[in-house]
């Protein structure tokens, strides 16, 4: 008995070291997509614990980010419209916006916070930007 034990326990080892393996081996990232750009938007420190930094790009939302989120994603070559706001939003914070002239094989990076009772987009390295 104490000899099937032994081998139950050295198999399910075993099997758990495979599991491991697998789950590290097939952690691949996303290939870049070709004739893209990649744009980064932090959200400031003292941003507020109770609200959200809703990101949209081209009238589209990518998504919603709370306390130490950030987006991070690729845009196709050519002009695009980014919106930072605030969600809930109860003093009426208006949106920031910027153009962006996106380059494949750029990578855009933006902090956005708040300043004055509006929203901000600021460019934390240079890059091309309309104003709007």
């Amino acid at each position: 008995m104490k000899k099937y034990s032994s081998i139950i326990h050295i198999f399910s080892l075993a099997c758990a070291g495979l599991i491991f393996t697998g789950c590290t081996t097939n952690q691949a990232t996303a290939p870049i997509p070709a004739n893209s750009g990649h744009l980064l938007i932090n959200r400031v420190a003292n941003f507020g614990s109770n609200m959200a930094l809703v990101v949209s790009i081209d009238g589209k939302d990518v998504g919603s980010f709370t306390e130490g989120g950030s987006y991070s994603g690729y845009l196709p070559a050519g002009q695009h419209v980014i919106t930072a706001r605030v969600d809930p939003n109860p003093g009426g914070t208006g949106p920031a916006r910027k153009t962006l002239n996106v380059k494949a094989g750029q990578t855009y990076s933006f902090t956005a916070g708040l300043s004055g009772g509006n929203m901000t987009l600021v460019r934390n390295q240079g890059q091309t930007v309309l104003p709007d």
